[in-house]
């Protein structure tokens, strides 16, 4: 039913025949007044017993709303506000962590660069350490987290050296999941999860080692994983190529998850543009933080006797391709990932434990009471036994 402000004072409504089934679609035409004219276009809800879905094309439209001004509205808010992005990098000692993390952000990010007597040693064990800072950049705040894994990789025996990585990421969503089960919950709850690891392979140019397998099919199923080649200028154009095919042909058959992964792509637009970016994983990168002097222009590269290697030019390493995909293209469907499926995961599961808990603890509580009840009830035979036999010796 469609009710109406009666000082419009609407002449009566004219359904045209009802359409055979199945219904399509019903247009209504409503002559309100000679300057109002509303054209609505009313489709039945595929997913609804009752109820109908109307949906009002821009051009339908008798005057403007200001709809769009939300946009404006969650900008200035999230400018305002802030937002968080938390970023682990992943790989064994000398593969230029530190260095490609400042190359991302153009400032010195990295554990290594904020310790002012900073000692490079190979860890005994796996031990990650975070370090956070607030970049802002034309008024817009991003609280940002690099999570260092030093020791990951590095020792004669590396068996299950993911295992504190693994724990790190599950703890954050443990302490997310506790925050949200408050009664009284805060305004905005810290987000600590990892929205993203970037896992360092070296330029071997052969397969992937079964510490990488390992680790990627460990943490592939909690955590997005981007993988990259790192040093890549080690490796000839021709190196390269055959180094990454080997490595998507490793992924495949070991049925390892790395993002962006096809099951996420929400339409053709986004397929595309993942497929992209499927076909040039791993990314075969470059980092470095200083600039030089190349045609009278200041650049990020690596001086070598043979030349320059342009850290952001795509002829020499594909840099750029993980700056685009980690911060200006997919950031936010990083977090968005991050919270709707591997956290939303972790959830479920935590709360059908924590339900068979319960359970299993009320099922206990029961058998304790009925033991108790028995026992009460053999005292009290036994005393009715005594006060007879008592009886008989008097």
């Amino acid at each position: 039913s469609l009710s109406l402000p009666t000082s419009l004072s609407p002449p009566p409504l004219s359904l045209p025949p009802p359409l055979s089934p199945p219904p399509l679609s019903l247009s209504l035409s409503l002559s309100l007044s000679p300057s109002l004219f509303l054209s609505l276009v009313v489709t039945p809800c595929p997913t609804e017993s009752h109820g109908l879905q109307g949906t009002i094309k821009g051009h339908d439209l008798f005057g403007y709303v200001g709809i769009e001004a939300v946009l404006d509205q969650m900008r200035r808010k999230t400018m305002k506000a802030g937002f968080e992005f938390n970023i682990m990098v992943v790989g064994q000692s000398g593969l230029g962590k530190s260095t490609l993390v400042n190359t991302l952000f153009k400032s010195k990010v990295s554990r290594k660069s904020c310790s002012p007597n900073y000692e490079e040693k190979i860890s005994k064990t796996v031990k990650l350490q975070s370090v956070s800072h607030v970049i802002e950049e034309k008024g817009v705040k991003m609280k940002l987290t690099v999570i260092d894994t030093p020791g990951f990789g590095d020792q004669i025996n590396n068996e299950n050296c993911w295992e504190p990585i693994v724990s790190y990421v599950n703890e954050q969503y443990e302490r997310y999941l506790k925050e949200e089960l408050y009664v009284n919950r805060k305004p905005r709850i810290p987000d600590t999860r990892v929205h993203c690891c970037v896992y360092f392979l070296p330029a071997t140019g052969h397969w992937l080692r079964p510490i990488d397998v390992e680790f990627m099919k460990r943490l592939g199923k909690i955590v997005s994983i981007v993988p990259i080649i790192a040093k890549a200028d080690t490796l000839t154009m021709e190196e390269r190529q055959e180094f990454k095919q080997r490595i998507r042909q490793d992924l495949k058959a070991n049925g390892i998850r790395v993002y962006p992964q096809t099951e996420y792509d929400e339409d053709p637009e986004d397929r595309i543009l993942n497929d992209k970016i499927r076909e040039n994983i791993p990314f075969a990168v470059v980092g470095t933080d200083k600039e030089h002097q190349v045609n009278g222009n200041k650049v990020l590269g690596r001086k070598t006797k043979w030349g320059i290697i342009e850290v952001e030019n795509v002829a020499h390493c594909e840099f750029t391709n993980l700056r685009d995909l980690l911060i200006r293209s997919h950031l936010q469907d990083l977090k968005d990932v991050t919270h709707n499926i591997h956290y939303e995961t972790f959830r479920v599961r935590r709360l059908n434990e924590s339900n068979l808990t319960v359970h299993d603890g009320e099922e206990e509580r029961g058998m304790e009471r009925e033991k108790q009840r028995g026992r009460v009830r053999d005292g009290e035979g036994k005393s009715e036994g005594w006060r007879e036999k008592n009886r008989g010796g008097e």
